[in-house]
């Protein structure tokens, strides 16, 4: 994706140092972070400098090899690896393959985490072109969290064949869920559309069924952080509620992963671990005054408890069918 008028990828490594564009600072300010050591960039990922399943499954991968560049004990850097984010499929799919790779020696460690970022990107433009055909010109799609170019390395999941079909000539508006706490919707997706250039509207998280009700959404399109064997998706928190809606209202609900996503090893999403957050992201909101300096304010009642797991399960019946690098699927 074009910054300005160079081309980003979110996360990149060269040499033992991995890049990654800062998530926490956008949309107000662009950076570009560097991490020098394995647990830097976990940290990284697991305070969400780098987030989305593509994304972090490069980090993850660009991590473990940090590992045996510095030649610490690979079981040691793969459970500390493992245990940053432990709802996201291609976090654990990267780095038990570069731990693999890293058997052989450090050089194939390095190698494969890079095939596997080279390998997301390819995905995800294959996605954006299978997709594409769902989406017909004046279509009006909802989207939840940040499935786009920051969610993987490029394109994106969920907003692949939405670029593309924006790239093709098609008019089309999208309805971008601001998905609280921590606003991924507001703050990421939104900033991304308005690079591409494509016509969007921010809107609260409950605001699905009235734009529904309305007929204003024509199709759902969604990510995913982990899809069981029985087809049951583990996504943002939220997803589950805007396919019971799309559901009652006769609408297509898609989602866009790739391969690397499914895990065949969980039966259903009964056995998903699910991640849960610190109460802190649904009490205080960061952002700029009218002068541009970033405060932090407290938005909830003091002394109130929060609740706030990251992500929901959405069951398999839900779900129209799945936008995979190979092709659309039921």
């Amino acid at each position: 994706m074009k910054v300005g008028d160079r081309h980003y990828r979110t996360i990149w490594m060269e040499g033992t140092v991995v890049y990654m564009i800062d998530q926490n600072l956008l949309p107000f300010e662009f950076k570009v972070q560097a991490f020098k050591q394995r647990e830097a960039t976990c940290e990284a990922i697991r305070k969400m400098t780098v987030r989305g399943a593509g994304a972090i499954g490069a980090a993850a991968g660009f991590a473990m090899a940090q590992g045996f560049i510095s030649n610490e004990d690979p079981d040691i850097a793969r459970e500390r690896i493992r245990a940053t984010r432990p709802t996201a499929r291609d976090l654990f799919y990267a780095v038990d393959r570069v731990y693999e790779a890293g058997k052989i020696s450090v050089q194939a460690a390095i190698e494969e985490a890079q095939n596997l970022a080279n390998a997301n990107v390819e995905a995800a433009k294959k996605i954006g072109f299978f997709g594409d055909a769902l989406i017909k010109d004046g279509a009006r799609i909802l989207t939840h969290c940040n499935a786009g170019w920051l969610g993987f390395v490029d394109y994106g999941s969920a907003l692949s064949p939405v670029y593309t079909a924006h790239r093709n000539g098609k008019q089309i508006h999208v309805y971008a869920d601001e998905t609280r706490p921590r606003s991924q919707g507001a703050r990421l997706t939104a900033w991304e559309l308005a690079n591409e250039g494509v016509d969007h509207t921010i809107v609260p998280d409950n605001a699905g069924a009235f734009l529904m009700s309305e007929g204003m959404i024509d199709l759902v399109i969604t990510g995913a952080d982990r899809i069981a064997a029985n087809g049951d998706v583990a996504n943002k928190i939220g997803t589950y509620e805007k396919a019971i809606l799309a559901e009652y209202f006769g609408i297509p609900f898609f989602v866009a992963a790739p391969l690397s996503t499914f895990d065949h090893n969980t039966p259903d999403g009964s056995a998903i671990e699910i991640e849960h957050r610190s109460q802190d992201e649904v009490h205080y909101q960061t952002g700029p005054d009218g002068d541009g300096k970033m405060h932090t304010i407290r938005v909830t009642n003091p002394g109130s408890e929060a609740f706030n797991p990251a992500f929901d399960i959405t069951p398999a019946a839900l779900i129209t069918g799945f936008i995979t690098e190979k092709g659309v699927t039921n």
